[in-house]
């Protein structure tokens, strides 16, 4: 693969993470569903030690819109860093007014032929 390409491959990823995020910036569930692939993975970051894993283009669905729609919360995103396939987006999830009513947490995600197919979430805490 030459420089060339690999900036394509990552300006494509950089644009899904950016749809990806805005949809839950914007409480735009709907927007998610273009942006799934069949078989996509998430390992989401509850219950410890391990978290729950939702496998195929529906079950990541339900999840994430799930989180795109639920009122009264939202994502501060902190960074979003792309290398290729991968990338990274920390954030912080904010349910309430005051920081104890939030989590600060990490996604490591992979895009395959312009769509996500899995990711893999963490948070700060016990």
């Amino acid at each position: 693969m030459n420089d060339h390409q690999a900036t394509q491959i990552s300006d494509r990823t950089r644009d899904i993470m950016r749809r990806f995020n805005d949809a839950f910036q914007r409480h735009d569930p709907a927007a998610l569903a273009d942006l799934v692939a069949e078989d996509c993975v998430i390992e989401n970051t509850q219950p410890a030690p391990d978290g729950s894993r939702h496998v195929g283009r529906a079950a990541c669905l339900a999840v994430w819109q799930g989180l795109a729609s639920a009122e009264g919360t939202g994502f501060d995103l902190e960074e979003v860093f792309v290398a290729g396939e991968r990338a990274i987006i920390r954030w912080r999830y904010r349910w309430g007014e005051d920081e104890a009513s939030s989590v600060r947490g990490v996604n490591l995600m992979r895009v395959e032929a312009g769509l996500i197919v899995e990711a893999m979430g963490y948070i700060k805490g016990p």
